[in-house]
């Protein structure tokens, strides 16, 4: 029996967790790192993901609020030694960049 967006949404949430750039740089080599900008809900956007809502990505991807993480982006991540918040919706490792100068 397939499981609801409310269940689906609290094992997500029940599987964020924060990782270093030493952490994520692994799954960056394995070109699985997708990034959300800060203002979306990271969880609702791997809901959607698991859940195959193909038009809400694919609008997510068109402004740039969802998109792969580059060999720039990495180079900014080592270089400042930034931390993340992370959920896997497989295959993908979707990150949210935490902000030095916002408090968690």
């Amino acid at each position: 029996m397939p499981r609801s967006t409310d269940e689906t949404r609290a094992l997500l949430n029940a599987q964020t967790g924060k990782l270093g750039w030493p952490e994520l740089a692994r799954h960056f080599a394995r070109g699985v790192v997708i990034k959300v900008t800060p203002d979306m809900d990271l969880v609702g956007v791997a809901t959607a993901i698991v859940e195959d809502r193909k038009h809400e990505v694919e609008a997510w991807q068109q402004t740039g609020k969802l998109a792969p993480a580059n060999d720039e982006d990495a180079r900014r991540w080592q270089v400042h030694d930034c931390t993340f918040w992370t959920v896997v919706a497989a295959p993908w490792v979707l990150v949210q960049e935490i902000r030095s100068d916002v408090q968690v």
